[in-house]
């Protein structure tokens, strides 16, 4: 690893942090909030300061011109540390507002990392930190990286290692020749379903500071809401347009870029994992309709509204409620828990396992069950038209036996620290999967994290962190050889 090189591009990537930083405030000025304004010009300050401070203390990084030759365990370390380092400037704002430095740090890295997890108590709160907690979520949906890949010249050809350190997934899934150009297009399309969202919101009654709030966190599969009891009470036509596009969010940006510049969306129907996204999402949401209707005397419309709004707000790991699902009957809460599980696509807004690896392990599963009747076979594992490689499937075995002993570890954890296995299971799973509220009272939609012990909070900031950076980067950090000095 070379010092100069890392110092260089973190310091790069902090000191443009620090300028998003800044936007808030002019929501504070909207709303004559001058209170607000010095939170974020600190945060701001103090990311530009440790990005400058960096140049000028690692010998060797002013001299550095570009990281275009920057190298893949480089370029892990700096979307890990920037994804570190940007929760801690995200939480100083909240610092300002009597929010305890562990719940502050919980707060702000549930937003970066697109959970929605929240410890706040009160929304009795200015209305630039409700925008600050939804901005950032929107920003960890797509990836501070992928953004700054996609606007800074310097990230043009190094762009490549930081964009898949930061977005891992069982392939490489680019579809223009320059990552810059795939990231840029990314971004115009997380940008317009963004758009999309709020001026549909607006036209159906909303507040145009709750739809702007609540389409930022919905797009990036986060939930946080201005609203303490998150999106109940709105009306049918609400709820079905932040479930569109809570869906689109849990789906492949890169298949949805396809369909929308070929004007084809069946394109999107094609993909094997978008058709088993798709298939999950619509199955589990009828059998819960049918759960709601049978077991807890909704009506049709109610059914089918809250089932295909929590199945896709969970399985996009979004985190928003439109009902308290903590009172549903067992069967109800048990198929919300599988799409939990099952997590969303690759190359999503979303969290989790992700489909694509789902269908890999199966396929695994399948092929091995198949040589023990045919043992001199040879199969070959497709995805679509595409033969996966024997290193992706490995890497997905790895993958995934490591998601689990992380989630067992750290559900087994919570649940003795906090004596509850309710709350040691489904808060592990919601922070690994960046999902947000878990079951039961206490952690469930209408619930909070604030009453968890601190250890507790600490491990499930680990968790989200790990989970939206997908394990192996953060694993990486811990190999000795990565941290040999080289020039």
């Amino acid at each position: 690893m070379r010092p100069q090189y890392l110092a260089y591009a973190f310091s790069l990537a902090m000191m443009y942090f620090s300028l998003v930083l800044l936007l808030p405030i002019v929501v504070a000025l909207i709303y004559g909030e001058m209170q607000a304004i010095l939170p974020f010009i600190t945060a701001a300050a103090s990311s530009l300061m440790i990005g400058a401070t960096l140049r000028k203390i690692i010998p060797g990084t002013s001299a550095i011109k570009s990281i275009n030759d920057i190298k893949k365990s480089e370029g892990l370390c700096v979307v890990t540390f920037s994804w570190i380092f940007a929760g801690l400037f995200a939480t100083i704002p909240y610092l300002f507002f009597e929010i305890s430095p562990i719940n502050a740090l919980f707060e702000a890295t549930s937003g970066i990392t697109a959970t929605g997890a929240t410890v706040f108590t009160h929304y009795d709160y200015p209305h630039a930190l409700f925008f600050w907690r939804s901005f950032s979520q929107w920003l960890g949906g797509m990836g501070i990286i992928v953004l700054f890949i996609a606007i800074l010249p310097q990230f043009a050809i190094a762009g490549r290692q930081l964009f898949f350190a930061e977005a891992p997934g069982p392939t490489e899934d680019k579809f223009t020749p320059r990552i810059k150009n795939t990231a840029s297009s990314l971004w115009k399309v997380y940008f317009g379903m963004t758009v999309l969202e709020i001026a549909l919101l607006k036209l159906n009654g909303m507040d145009l500071y709750l739809a702007v709030c609540n389409s930022l966190s919905s797009v990036s599969g986060g939930g946080f809401s201005p609203s303490e009891t998150s999106l109940l009470g709105y009306s049918n036509i609400i709820l079905w347009i932040i479930c569109f596009f809570m869906f689109f969010a849990g789906a492949s940006y890169n298949l949805q870029f396809r369909a929308l510049t070929k004007f084809n969306p069946l394109i999107l129907f094609k993909n094997e994992e978008f058709k088993t996204y798709f298939g999950i999402t619509a199955g589990l949401s009828l059998l819960l309709a049918i759960s709601l209707f049978t077991h807890l005397n909704y009506d049709i419309k109610e059914s089918l509204t809250h089932a295909f709004f929590q199945i896709s707000s969970v399985i996009s790991t979004s985190g928003f409620c439109s009902v308290d699902f903590a009172n549903w009957d067992y069967t109800s809460k048990a198929l919300l828990f599988i799409a939990m599980i099952a997590g969303s696509c690759a190359s999503s807004a979303g969290g989790g396992v992700k489909i694509m690896r789902w269908l890999l392990i199966f396929k695994i599963m399948k092929s091995e069950l198949a040589k023990v009747l045919h043992p001199k076979a040879i199969f070959n594992i497709k995805v679509g038209n595409y033969s996966v490689p024997k290193d992706i499937l490995y890497q997905t075995l790895m993958f995934v036996s490591f998601y689990l002993a992380i989630l067992f570890v750290s559900a087994l954890a919570v649940a003795v620290i906090e004596e509850s296995t309710i709350i040691g299971i489904s808060g592990a799973v919601s922070a690994v999967g960046n999902i947000g509220p878990g079951l039961g009272t206490i952690i469930g939609p209408l619930g909070n994290f604030d009453n968890l012990q601190p250890l507790s909070k600490l491990i499930l900031i680990i968790d989200m962190y790990i989970g939206r950076l997908e394990l192996i980067p953060f694993l990486v950090l811990f190999q000795k050889d990565l941290w040999t000095i080289k020039n």
